[in-house]
């Protein structure tokens, strides 16, 4: 019996990238390419024809449409496609404001293949992606809802002010702490969440509702 094949969409206005990485995809079996757009405008006109799309692999920085705007209308009129954010760098700034946008995972463009078909599957089983920048056991945090461990009300408001631009500095003079406070709440919530990043904090955040955006 024949495996359904996962139908994944390319969003990426560099027509040489997303060519390449169309034909390296192509070479496994278990993935169908429904369609490749250049921006998120584009992307409107397409998904139209292929409303079955099951993963988007989305470009954050394009002309015209962006990740970031193009997610919000997915999230809005194509609730159960997921998107996987690709990037050339590890900007931890686009990364939360992607998965904020709706965003189901992250990865670098300098990803192998396999890599990538790794995301995809598990996008696909878990609903979500982590890659290098948080630890996997995010995934047992996030599927938990009764964690062992306790968030103090200081450290739910450092961690509402994560998901924010500001800086680590701007958020301690904004929790009239000082700097050395606030890293403090930063490594307890590291520890008590097994997490390494930033990042890691605003997707465990925003996954048990402890975020509002």
């Amino acid at each position: 019996m024949e495996t359904q094949k996962i139908k994944i969409a390319l969003v990426d206005d560099h027509t040489l990238f997303r060519s390449g990485l169309a034909n390296l995809l192509s070479e496994f079996e278990e993935l169908e390419i429904t369609f490749e757009a250049t921006n998120g405008i584009d992307l409107q006109s397409k998904i139209k024809l292929h409303e079955d799309v099951q993963v988007i692999l989305m470009d954050i920085n394009m002309p015209v449409m962006d990740g970031f705007s193009t997610t919000k209308w997915i999230k809005e009129n194509y609730p159960k496609s997921y998107i996987l954010a690709l990037s050339m760098f590890e900007d931890e700034k686009s990364i939360i404001n992607m998965i904020k946008a709706g965003a189901n995972g992250y990865l670098l463009k300098q990803s192998k293949p396999r890599e990538v078909l790794t995301a995809i599957k598990q996008i696909i089983e878990k609903g979500f992606y982590v890659n290098e920048l948080v630890t996997g056991r995010l995934l047992v945090s996030v599927k938990n809802e009764n964690p062992s461990c306790s968030i103090t009300e200081r450290e739910l408001t450092f961690l509402q002010h994560c998901s924010t631009e500001l800086t680590y500095k701007e958020i301690a003079a904004l929790m009239n702490v000082s700097p050395r406070t606030v890293d403090n709440y930063r490594e307890s919530l590291f520890a008590k969440l097994n997490l390494k990043s930033r990042t890691g904090l605003v997707v465990y955040g925003i996954k048990n509702d402890l975020i509002k955006i």
